[in-house]
């Protein structure tokens, strides 16, 4: 970017999700966001920005990135014509709806030489980040396993993909993320129970390439909302709370006890809980800034297409996991066929 020009955004789709991108991409530093498809036109009727039916439309209007928050199963389409026409994006979570497509997608952005990234936000949460810099500076000792519970009522916005696409993919990148591992296998079972075509309830049991164990429970049949992170090592446990932005460690103690029934236990016992404070950001705004940065060429730490399609990769052993029941060894991320399973009869 030459002489202060603001960089040219554009953004498809204005729906739950678009609306909040729209909200942010309206006030980013160095960013004009110049113009909006969707089929609806303006729902908001607050966008100072046109609102325009088709993305040719869009591209007419010369544009250095977008911003893909339209259905999933459009983001293949989309996203190969923004890099044929050489624009960059910024594309939502799930980067696609299967390994294949996808696939096609890193290929097409890498091919073009384009920055791309996918919208993991949760890695652009307070606490994640806190977990992650203290996990790195070896504040847990060796990690032994990773528990994500993510639930609530069902988003009546999502027809396209069940909550395996839709939530877990979350839980994936963000536990992918802070532990540095990819992972190695994964055993799931889905259940259907809101008489929709995809599954809404799923738990997950994984292994990560150091050895840690992860478990994932998501649904979105319960009226509870919880977002929990929670990460067991050597030295005692840390709790992220990505619904409040909290971070609580649990020390494992080491007091010598005088009472002999308990000595002769090898196991933990209870020690400090500390409840760090946190500067709390928006994650959505922090995204952003990132991306925008990577544009500008930058070092900036986004999620990259690469990362995006290791995590479809791993949400589609999910799905082929609890279709047949078996174990999926998910093999280092080099082409869409690198799973294999394991573990059929």
């Amino acid at each position: 970017m030459s002489g202060g020009r603001k960089l040219r955004a554009g953004l498809i789709g204005l729906g739950a999700m678009g609306r909040n991108h729209a909200r942010v991409l309206s006030g980013l530093d160095g960013v004009e966001l110049v113009g909006v498809v969707d089929p609806a036109g303006d729902v908001t009727g607050t966008l100072r920005a046109p609102v325009v039916p088709e993305l040719d439309d869009l591209l007419a209007l010369g544009i250095d990135y977008a911003v893909v928050a339209c259905p999933t199963a459009l983001h293949e389409k989309i996203g190969l014509e923004l890099a044929r026409n050489g624009v960059g994006a910024l594309i939502e979570k799930p980067l696609a709806q299967s390994v294949e497509a996808a696939s096609r997608l890193v290929e097409a952005f890498e091919t073009a030489g384009l920055v791309a990234g996918v919208g993991h936000i949760e890695r652009y949460n307070p606490a994640l980040q806190n977990l992650r810099v203290r996990l790195e500076a070896g504040e847990l000792g060796e990690v032994f396993q990773v528990v994500t519970r993510r639930q609530g009522p069902f988003p009546h916005r999502i027809a396209d993909v069940g909550v395996v696409m839709d939530l877990a993919t979350h839980d994936i990148d963000l536990t992918s993320w802070v532990t540095g591992q990819e992972y190695t296998s994964v055993s799931a079972r889905t259940v259907s129970r809101s008489g929709r075509l995809h599954e809404d309830m799923v738990a997950v049991v994984g292994q990560l390439a150091d050895g840690t164990m992860v478990n994932h429970l998501v649904n979105w049949l319960s009226p509870l909302k919880e977002r929990s992170t929670v990460v067991t090592g050597d030295k005692g446990c840390f709790v992220a709370d990505t619904l409040t932005a909290d971070l609580t460690f649990y020390a494992n103690a080491a007091i010598d006890t005088e009472w002999e029934a308990l000595r002769a236990f090898r196991g933990v016992a209870e020690g400090d809980m500390v409840r760090y404070a946190i500067p709390k950001r928006e994650p959505l705004l922090v995204e952003h800034e990132r991306f925008r940065d990577a544009v500008e060429g930058k070092e900036s730490d986004i999620v990259t297409l690469r990362q995006g399609l290791r995590t479809v990769q791993v949400a589609a052993a999910l799905l082929q996991s609890a279709g047949d029941g078996s174990t999926i060894q998910v093999g280092k991320m080099t082409s869409p066929d690198a799973m294999q399973s394991v573990g059929r009869p």
